[in-house]
């Protein structure tokens, strides 16, 4: 992938929250607090249908389900986790991921929109695309290379996050979560019949690392 001019910045700092950091544990506090929760999978009915808004912020009902959708990603590998995943109808997701640039991005957001970019700007990118509720397989799925989401945070402050790369896929991925949709809806139907295979034959493996990492890390 081509890296443009304003990409350069050697600003290498965790963004929690889209604002850089100092520093930042390897683990993100929200994954030493939260419980793991069981990850829905394609064929399950709350995947499939638009989320509910989140109306009610500065809860510790809030503040725990995020909490709990940060370990559970973390057990699952995964770099983002919208909360349909775990059973939950309300338009809201976390992340943490590094992109391509060795840039770290964590943080959640609740009733996220995506900025409609015009036709003329433009860029997609063709990369490799996973889903921890499709565990195994991977597809290239064409994606816009740069996204901005605007929505809220837990306490229901304004928030707006910008990606690029495979963070912009990140948004872009989760967003589409909250609205019923999983990246196999953007296969043809082959393609998509065959990862359903793929998935069947490697879900077991799956489900075992997982049950792995969150022994390791005391979570059960």
């Amino acid at each position: 992938m081509a890296v443009r001019s304003d990409d350069t910045s050697d600003d290498r700092r965790v963004r929690v929250q889209g604002v850089p950091v100092d520093s930042f544990p390897r683990l993100a506090p929200e994954v030493e607090r939260g419980a793991v929760r069981r990850i829905t999978v394609v064929g399950e009915e709350i995947l499939h249908r638009r989320c509910q808004d989140v109306t009610r912020f500065g809860t510790p009902e809030l503040s725990r389900l995020i909490d709990d959708m940060f370990a559970t990603n973390q057990v699952a590998e995964g770099a983002g986790l919208a909360a349909n995943q775990v059973d939950v109808d309300l338009r809201l997701f976390v992340w943490d991921i590094t992109d391509e640039w060795g840039v770290r991005h964590v943080g959640h957001i609740a009733n996220p929109v995506l900025d409609e970019v015009p036709a003329e700007h433009r860029s997609l990118a063709e990369e490799s695309e996973g889903c921890l509720s499709v565990p195994g397989p991977y597809r290239v799925v064409p994606r816009l290379d740069r996204a901005v989401v605007r929505g809220r945070d837990k306490d229901g402050a304004p928030l707006v996050i910008e990606g690029r790369g495979y963070f912009a896929r990140c948004l872009q991925h989760e967003t589409d979560h909250l609205d019923g949709h999983l990246y196999l809806d953007r296969l043809a139907r082959r393609e998509r019949k065959a990862a359903l295979r793929e998935m069947a034959g490697a879900q077991d493996e799956t489900f075992a690392r997982r049950a792995a990492v969150a022994a390791k890390l005391g979570k059960h």
